[in-house]
């Protein structure tokens, strides 16, 4: 067995111990996790009608939204954790981003750029489950190079995040 994949194994047995002892549910989390990159989403949509508009009523929405997404980022991220509260926040938020603009080039038949905004988009949102699952803290996102990792960020995400498995 190569060192790579003794390595991955000790992060499923980690992840296997946090669903064991009920601290984590991986399926409800990706569903909060998507949430939480649409309520930022929001947040930015009642910022720009706010400004494009001139209508205050649009502040008082994005603080609304805002006090929601930190209610369930909180669910999934603690906030005593310094950087990575922001750093899952913008991490999420960049996700999310980048899947609507590489949906957009799909649709203009751009593929190939879609392909590779989809596969940034997986990176960034592996990158947030990183942070998550306590495998990496804030200060690691920018220190560890995709080459170096034992596992990747895109094993996180299709070999541990699975919303079908309820």
């Amino acid at each position: 067995m190569d060192e790579t994949k003794i390595k991955f194994e000790e992060v499923v047995k980690k992840v296997e111990q946090l669903r064991k002892g009920g601290k984590i549910d991986l399926s409800s989390d990706e569903d909060l996790s998507i949430a939480v990159m649409n309520l930022v989403s929001l947040e930015e949509h009642f910022f720009f009608t706010g400004i494009k508009t001139g209508k205050a009523a649009y502040f008082d929405l994005l603080d609304e939204i805002r006090g929601i997404r930190k209610e369930m980022l909180g669910r999934l991220i603690e906030k005593s954790e310094g950087e990575t509260w922001c750093v899952s926040k913008h991490l999420l938020a960049a996700t999310m981003r980048l899947i609507e603009v590489g949906a957009k080039y799909h649709a203009e038949g751009k593929t190939d750029d879609a392909e590779k905004l989809f596969a940034r988009a997986h990176q960034t949102y592996g990158m947030f489950w990183a942070l998550r699952l306590k495998l990496i803290d804030g200060a690691d996102v920018k220190k560890l190079p995709a080459g170096e990792k034992p596992w990747s960020y895109k094993d996180l995400v299709n070999k541990l995040v699975d919303c079908c498995d309820e």
